[in-house]
C-alpha cells in the first residue's frame, strides 16, 4: 500500500498579470472564503517522484508528468492525501499506460474533460476517493449549464418539428373535407342531417385553399391565426354564425 497524493495549483498561466491576479482573488474568495471552489489545476502522485496530470496538445497523449508540486505553469496551492491504494506499482503503471491511450491531448475540454476529470478517473481506477468537490466545481457547473442549454434547444427544435407535422396532418384532413363535403346553410329540409351550422371564416379560408399546399411557414402562420380566432369572445362567433346562415 502507498499514499495517493493530490497536488492542487491555482491556474495562473494566462500570460496576463492582471488576469492571473484576478484568478488568485477568485480562488481566495470562493475557496478560502466560503469553501465553494475556484479555478484549479490538479495532479496525482503515486509511487515515485512524479505527479501525473492531463493537458491539451495537438498530437499524442495529453497525459504528462513532472516533479511533485513543481509544475512551472501554475502557482502551487496545497497537497491533499486522498488515501492509500492496494495496487502494485506494476498495476499503477499499467493503468497509466491505458489512460495515456484513452486521453489524447486534442480531446481536452475546459468544462467536460480537463485535468481534474483525469485525476478523478485515475483515482477511481486505483481505488481511492475522488477529488474534493471544490477542486472542479466551477467546471462541473459550467458543463451542466451547457448541457441544459443544449437540451433546451433540442427540445424546442423537436417541438417545432412536431407542430409542423401536426399542421400538415390537419391540412390533409381539411383538404379531404373540402373536396368531399358540401357545407350548406341549414334549412327545414336538412335541419336533421347533421350539417354544420357554423362555418367560421378561418375554416372556410382553409377549405378554399385546397389545391395549394402550404409551406411550413404558411402552416405556422395559419396555426397562429387559428389560435387568435379561438380566443375571440363567443358572442362574435354567434354573430358570425347568424351572418352565414
Amino acid at each position: 500500500m502507498t499514499d495517493v497524493i493530490l497536488h492542487v495549483y491555482d491556474v495562473t498561466n494566462s500570460g496576463s498579470e492582471k488576469t492571473n491576479s484576478t484568478i488568485m482573488q477568485i480562488n481566495k474568495i470562493f475557496k478560502d472564503g466560503i469553501g465553494l471552489g475556484g479555478i484549479f489545476h490538479s495532479a496525482v502522485q503515486v509511487y515515485g517522484d512524479d505527479e501525473w496530470s492531463f493537458g491539451f496538445c495537438d498530437h499524442g497523449s495529453g497525459v504528462f508528468s513532472c516533479p511533485p508540486a513543481r509544475n512551472p505553469m501554475y502557482t502551487y496551492r496545497e497537497r491533499i492525501v486522498l488515501g492509500k491504494t492496494n495496487f502494485s506499482i506494476f498495476k499503477v503503471n499499467q493503468i497509466l499506460r491505458e489512460l495515456s491511450r484513452e486521453w489524447p491531448g486534442d480531446s481536452y475540454d475546459l468544462l467536460s474533460k480537463n485535468c481534474n476529470h483525469f485525476c478523478d478517473e485515475f483515482c477511481e481506477r486505483i481505488g481511492v476517493p475522488n477529488l474534493p468537490a471544490w477542486v472542479n466545481r466551477f467546471a462541473n457547473a459550467g458543463d451542466t449549464a451547457m448541457e441544459v442549454a443544449g437540451n433546451t434547444a433540442l427540445r424546442l427544435k423537436q417541438a417545432k418539428t412536431e407542430i409542423i407535422s401536426a399542421s400538415k396532418v390537419a391540412y390533409q384532413f381539411l383538404a379531404g373535407v373540402g373536396s368531399n363535403t358540401s357545407f350548406t346553410p341549414e334549412s327545414p329540409s336538412n335541419s336533421n342531417r347533421g350539417s354544420p351550422r357554423i362555418q367560421p371564416s378561418w375554416f372556410r379560408n382553409l377549405v378554399s385553399s385546397v389545391g395549394h399546399k402550404p409551406s411550413d411557414s404558411d402552416l405556422e402562420n395559419e396555426a397562429e391565426d387559428i389560435f387568435q380566432q379561438q380566443q375571440r369572445p363567443s358572442e362574435q362567433l354567434r354573430q358570425n354564425s347568424r351572418h352565414h346562415v
